[in-house]
């Protein structure tokens, strides 16, 4: 029996890259399908298909990153898997980081999706666990500026005073790397497929958040080799953009008293 599926969402990516983190999930001792969503113009990365618990879907169409995923989540909720991993394709980790995942998971029903510590490759914290942001949230990370208000604005958004090995219940998860419980995903609904991409990752956590805990789970980590591309590229940066936009036109711009009550509830953990 099937113990958890996972899914990639592919375009155009390095074969050698992709094979890492393919082999890293072969390497659970837990039961699993392997989904690979290639939104790539040419089914190249057929060639990925390399074990009969792969199953590779070209999707040349390219709908988006969420759209992709949300293909992936519908067959394991027609097939009954409960847990589902969303997984980057330039990630890597250990063996036991898929098992102690979906265990902590399955201890407690109310755990709608969580994360792992996410590292960079030079072992050092990606700061992903968010507060849910306002539209100057936005500006403030993207420019920096002015420092002296960066560094105190940042430390609070990205909760990076907490404990590293702190378990808790943050508003917004990164996509990156992300479990979600299948049977609050049919409660909550899946990816929003009006976010090509940026953005969708905040909604789906918020959706989430407001009926399940989102958890926060240092206890392992994987690494991702992260390349901040909307900061690198002129089209990436305007599909940044839309997807901001999107997102605020969702959920309020200034006035979102749920955000407000949200965040309180977040930072009262800590007290």
């Amino acid at each position: 029996m099937v113990q958890f599926a996972a899914s990639i969402v592919l375009y155009k990516n390095n074969f050698i890259i992709i094979n890492k983190v393919i082999e890293s999930i072969s390497s659970s001792n837990l039961d699993f399908c392997l989904y690979l969503i290639d939104n790539s113009p040419t089914n190249d990365l057929i060639k990925l298909k390399t074990d009969s618990r792969i199953i590779y879907i070209h999707n040349p169409s390219n709908p988006g990153f969420g759209a992709g995923h949300n293909i992936a989540f519908r067959d394991s909720i027609k097939n009954g898997i409960r847990y589902h991993f969303v997984i980057n394709p330039d990630v890597y980790f250990e063996n036991h980081v898929l098992n102690e995942m979906v265990h902590f998971m399955s201890s407690d029903k109310t755990i709608g999706m969580m994360m792992p510590k996410i590292l960079n490759t030079d072992g050092t914290t990606q700061y992903l666990p968010k507060l849910l942001p306002t539209p100057l949230s936005i500006l403030k990370r993207k420019f920096k500026f002015p420092k002296i208000f960066y560094n105190k604005f940042i430390k609070k958004y990205e909760l990076r005073d907490i404990p590293t090995d702190m378990i808790y219940n943050a508003p917004v998860l990164s996509g990156c790397f992300t479990l979600f419980n299948t049977e609050a995903l049919q409660e909550i609904g899946l990816y929003d497929d009006s976010f090509f991409m940026y953005f969708e990752d905040w909604d789906i956590s918020r959706r989430m958040h407001q009926k399940y805990k989102t958890i926060y789970y240092p206890m392992v980590s994987i690494t991702h080799e992260y390349e901040s591309g909307a900061n690198k590229n002129k089209k990436l940066f305007i599909i940044f953009i839309k997807s901001a936009f999107n997102f605020f036109n969702k959920w309020g711009w200034i006035f979102d008293n749920e955000r407000i009550k949200l965040n309180k509830e977040a930072l009262n953990q800590f007290k």
